[in-house]
């Protein structure tokens, strides 16, 4: 089926390379949102796995891809070694801007916000971002979905919640898949 993504995408959308935070969604709520994606976007779910982007797309853009290792955690260590873990609650499915992309929302308030805002604050530098702060986790990007489909990923409702209790940097350098970096823990994680 045609992406309906792609259409949308050209050169000067396209970024160059750069550092994402990403939150992976793992266990049986991992696994069970992957085979939504499969069922609904199989390019998404070969593509990466489910997670929610803190830094990169919404709020901030991407840490700049000349960051040394060593200044990305220097910069990251005392946060995430100060964050407690927390379980956020999805909301109801949501369709992105009239595009074919739908999303698990989360509230871009309360500790996570404060957790992105952090990171923005770290002195790390950052390209433009695209979009206000609204984590969420992906459900359907490059699929041009039927209205059937639409209909049942919107229906769709996540009562477990997402635990946040690490942060994954990787490098993404479209229209290559990205590579990951390392992972910091969260203060209280063991």
């Amino acid at each position: 089926m045609p992406s309906s993504i792609d259409s949308e995408l050209s050169d000067k959308w396209r970024r160059g390379p750069g550092i994402f935070v990403v939150i992976d969604v793992r266990g049986a709520l991992g696994e069970r949102i992957h085979a939504i994606q499969q069922l609904y976007d199989p390019k998404l779910a070969n593509y990466l796995p489910p997670h929610l982007t803190l830094v990169g797309s919404s709020g901030v853009g991407p840490i700049e891809a000349s960051t040394p290792w060593e200044r990305l955690r220097e910069a990251l260590t005392p946060i995430t070694e100060s964050t407690t873990s927390m379980a956020l609650e999805f909301g109801a499915p949501i369709r992105f801007m009239q595009t074919d992309i739908v999303v698990l929302p989360l509230t871009p308030n309360g500790p996570l916000r404060e957790l992105h805002e952090r990171i923005v604050r770290s002195g790390l530098s950052f390209q433009p971002a695209r979009f206000s702060f609204t984590p969420h986790v992906t459900l359907s990007f490059f699929r041009t979905l039927t209205p059937q489909q639409r209909r049942e990923l919107l229906a769709m409702r996540i009562d477990e919640p997402l635990v946040v209790d690490h942060l994954r940097l990787s490098l993404t350098d479209e229209p290559l898949p990205p590579r990951a970096l390392f992972e910091l823990p969260l203060g209280n994680t063991p």
